[in-house]
């Protein structure tokens, strides 16, 4: 049960907490994390599950209720439920944290829950099933390689929704990351995998976990919110421009 007395700065210091360069030991502080990662994160000012979905929503043109959504790096399920509110009602979703899906499965939401951690592991996934696949909050430094954006389109249907949130967190290799992911976005692009529904920049993301309150209070004013983006892409249609994806 999350600690309902718990304050801002308690959130930063479990942000501040994961550093780990190692994608285990992140997974490891994210089964320790279960109890008070959506209170934490709500502390934060936290919207991008909100706003991934408010920009698939405006673009998707089917069935809520038919669709297969695969919801990657799902963590306790918040994405889901934001979904489920605007009728979509089938979810696969994959996670590297143990403890994570365990509070996914709780939800009660998800057909199915996949143990995973992307990039030493590929995604467990059908190849063109999935009606929208999703990923929210975890392309950055550190966390999901850019090469896993190649396996999101692999699992998306012909003319399947792709939305991908991220935050632009302050430091040198989450501006490298960004610049990565953007040329590899385009790259995509470019071999006809997929064509850019939409982009959405917002600059209130989140506010920044990562300044200290007491030696940052004046900047802490000035740049309390990191900006974000939301990336939607439709994946190709046309067969004779995927071959890539076999």
């Amino acid at each position: 049960m999350a600690d309902s007395c718990r304050t801002a700065d308690d959130a930063r210091v479990a942000f501040q907490s994961c550093k780990s360069p190692d994608p285990e030991h992140r997974v490891q502080f994210y089964d320790t994390w279960t109890e008070n990662y959506e209170k934490d994160h709500s502390l934060m000012s936290y919207r991008a599950p909100y706003l991934a979905v408010d920009a698939l929503s405006e673009n998707f043109s089917g069935s809520p209720g038919e669709a297969l959504v695969l919801d990657v790096a799902c963590g306790s399920g918040w994405v889901a439920k934001v979904m489920v509110e605007l009728g979509f009602r089938h979810f696969v979703g994959v996670d590297g944290s143990n403890g994570m899906l365990e509070l996914a499965a709780k939800t009660g939401l998800y057909q199915d829950l996949r143990l995973a951690l992307l990039g030493p592991q590929p995604l467990p996934a059908q190849t063109g099933v999935f009606d929208v696949v999703i990923i929210v909050g975890a392309l950055d430094a550190g966390f999901v390689p850019v090469s896993v954006v190649r396996e999101l389109c692999r699992a998306a249907k012909p003319g399947g929704l792709v939305c991908m949130a991220r935050g632009d967190h302050t430091g040198g290799p989450a501006q490298r990351y960004k610049q990565d992911l953007e040329r590899e976005l385009q790259l995509m692009q470019e071999e006809g995998l997929w064509s850019l529904v939409g982009l959405k920049q917002t600059d209130r993301y989140m506010e920044n976990p990562h300044l200290n309150p007491e030696r940052d209070r004046k900047q802490l004013q000035e740049e309390r919110f990191i900006s974000g983006t939301v990336y939607l892409y439709e994946k190709s249609i046309d067969p004779s421009k995927s071959t890539n994806q076999k």
